[in-house]
């Protein structure tokens, strides 16, 4: 798999995407834009695409990333409680500050992601039979303890419905004015590629980094941000999307190797080009209806991770 042929599919669905939806607006129509037209363009169908290409890039990259520290292919943000602490975080935002922005949001959330995130890595620490399916396990357990308490509390407060449905990943929402946080994805992702090099010498383990001269806990703290910091965002704008983190780098890793400065660019385009696939289908499947991409990434992600389970197993 090359990058040009990975770059070539996200060109094609993100032309693909921009045209599908329940107003009727062709390629040719580009040309002859009406009023109305133009502005579904404008608000809705290219808000969408980039919240799409920057949801399916920084969510691969960061998953990438934790795999590589945990030295661990099931370790995600989906698998490490991270998805579940943020979404904790998010409910004590509207909880303790009713009228707080968007951005104030995401900071109380970027803290609990954060916070579960290091809690995860403490345990990993501690756990002596560190199996490859084993830690993940642990990590989906943290995830359910941290999920629990936001269903208590949510529904102690009368916020279950807001905090199922706002968070359950779905496009069908962004539009302008209400997507642009995603925004800060970028320059993280750029700082990730910039440390690739160092996260694949700490992915090599603390002793070995130490001897090399790098500052491995230093190294893993901006990993670890990285992460929190993604998680904390994507969750905010679309919702959660299971297993995107988990399933893309794992791919990618059986035809590019283990290097993390190679594997970036693939892991960003074959994320986001699976994003727009997933996004694509959920809208045409039940069409007129929409299928929310929550749903659909989670189905077809679940069997690929099934598959990869399967296939450990076999060639172990």
């Amino acid at each position: 798999m090359k990058k040009r042929y990975l770059l070539i599919a996200v060109i094609i669905l993100s032309f693909c995407s921009v045209f599908v939806g329940v107003k009727d607006i062709r390629p040719s129509d580009i040309f002859n834009l009406t009023p109305d037209k133009a502005e579904i363009l404008l608000i809705s169908r290219l808000p969408r695409l980039v919240s799409l290409i920057i949801a399916g890039v920084s969510m691969s990259i960061i998953g990438l990333i934790m795999q590589q520290l945990t030295r661990n292919k099931f370790v995600s943000p989906t698998t490490a409680g991270t998805e579940d602490s943020a979404r904790f975080g998010i409910l004590v935002a509207m909880l303790m500050f009713t009228s707080a922005s968007p951005l104030q949001k995401m900071l109380v959330a970027f803290v609990f992601a954060l916070l579960g995130t290091f809690i995860f890595m403490k345990i990993l620490d501690k756990v002596k039979y560190k199996d490859v399916i084993f830690i993940p396990l642990v990590g989906i357990m943290l995830g359910q303890i941290v999920s629990s308490t936001t269903t208590f509390f949510a529904y102690k407060h009368d916020l279950i419905q807001s905090i199922s449905s706002w968070l359950h990943g779905d496009f069908s929402m962004v539009m302008k004015g209400r997507y642009e946080l995603l925004y800060i994805s970028i320059p993280v992702v750029i700082i990730a590629y910039l440390y690739a090099n160092r996260f694949t010498v700490a992915g090599m383990g603390e002793e070995f980094s130490i001897n090399l001269g790098l500052n491995y806990k230093q190294v893993v703290n901006i990993g670890l941000i990285i992460v929190a910091l993604v998680t904390s965002v994507v969750i905010l704008t679309v919702g959660i999307i299971p297993f995107l983190g988990l399933i893309i780098p794992n791919i990618v890793s059986l035809y590019q190797g283990d290097h993390l400065k190679k594997s970036l660019a693939h892991t960003a385009l074959l994320g986001a080009a699976f994003v727009l696939f997933c996004d694509i289908l959920g809208r045409v499947v039940i069409y007129p209806y929409e299928i929310s991409i929550g749903l659909t990434v989670g189905i077809i992600g679940s069997g690929v991770f099934l598959y990869l389970l399967i296939r450990r197993k076999a060639y172990a």
